[in-house]
């Protein structure tokens, strides 16, 4: 372990605004607009600003997968929010989301619309909308939602934790990424553990849970998020690799992965999606 850090908190924190590394611009103390800007709105029932990350991808997954069972009133149009650029800092956005993050979701066809923020209450409100993806028995769906809380009460260490200070922070520091890498792995052996001697998270049937846990760990696992798939060694933790090419494998998951993506392979990006053909 190096030797402890001769930084001393201040008395009264102040906001550094050129700290914080890559994102360091869109990360503030306070919340609100900065600038006034409206949001597109397309034809569909649902609309969703939104961007390709773990969050992101959890709800178009999801999307993607009711229209796979035939629920054609899930129809949606996407429309990326790019969070490098402050867009969830424009008026319309935060009307939709007073935290200025992503995704939002709109849904028009309720009078008035009605607002969702919140990834795992997205989830939440369009399986329950839809029926589908989130069992109605009271232990099964108790089951669920605990997988589903678990994973929005630990994806913090993951991403704002380990994430941040292995690929994205200025500087390497040793203390935060062994604590947090100590947090991930625990993580990753609660999960290989329970699926141990289940197919899914909650047994035989997937459902939003699984969708949710997968966009962060399944994306970890199998695709080198943060690129620490061998520093966190992932292929140990060989149930969760298994859960994971499955749910990955789905048409509907593939299709999902795609939405609202700017970056990577040209033939992979859907920036904005308006019509199933936007997919084809």
């Amino acid at each position: 372990m190096a030797d402890a850090s001769s930084y001393t908190p201040p008395k009264v924190w102040q906001w550094d605004m050129e700290s914080g590394g890559k994102w360091a611009s869109t990360n503030r103390p306070i919340a609100g607009a900065t600038h006034e800007k409206e949001l597109p709105v397309g034809e569909h029932p649902h609309q969703l600003y939104s961007l390709a990350t773990p969050n992101g991808v959890k709800v178009t997954v999801l999307l993607e997968e009711l229209l796979a069972l035939g629920k054609s009133d899930a129809e949606y149009d996407a429309w990326l929010i790019k969070i490098g650029d402050g867009d969830q800092f424009g008026g319309g956005f935060v009307a939709i989301n007073p935290n200025s993050k992503i995704p939002a979701l709109l849904d028009m066809s309720t009078s008035p619309p009605t607002r969702v923020f919140e990834s795992g209450a997205i989830l939440l409100y369009l399986a329950e909308k839809f029926d589908a993806l989130v069992p109605t028995e009271p232990s099964a769906r108790a089951e669920c939602l605990s997988w589903l809380f678990w994973q929005m009460g630990s994806a913090p260490y993951l991403g704002g934790g380990f994430g941040h200070f292995y690929h994205y922070a200025p500087y390497p520091m040793e203390y935060p990424i062994d604590r947090f890498a100590m947090e991930v792995k625990r993580q990753l052996d609660v999960l290989d553990k329970n699926l141990s001697n289940r197919r899914y998270l909650c047994g035989d049937d997937y459902n939003i849970a699984d969708i949710a846990t997968y966009a962060w760990y399944g994306n970890l696992v199998l695709n080198n998020q943060y690129k620490a798939a061998e520093f966190l060694d992932v292929t140990s933790y060989t149930n969760v690799v298994r859960w994971a090419t499955e749910i990955q494998d789905r048409p509907a998951v593939q299709r999902g992965r795609r939405v609202n993506k700017n970056s990577g392979p040209e033939e992979l990006r859907v920036p904005n999606r308006h019509s199933a053909s936007d997919l084809d």
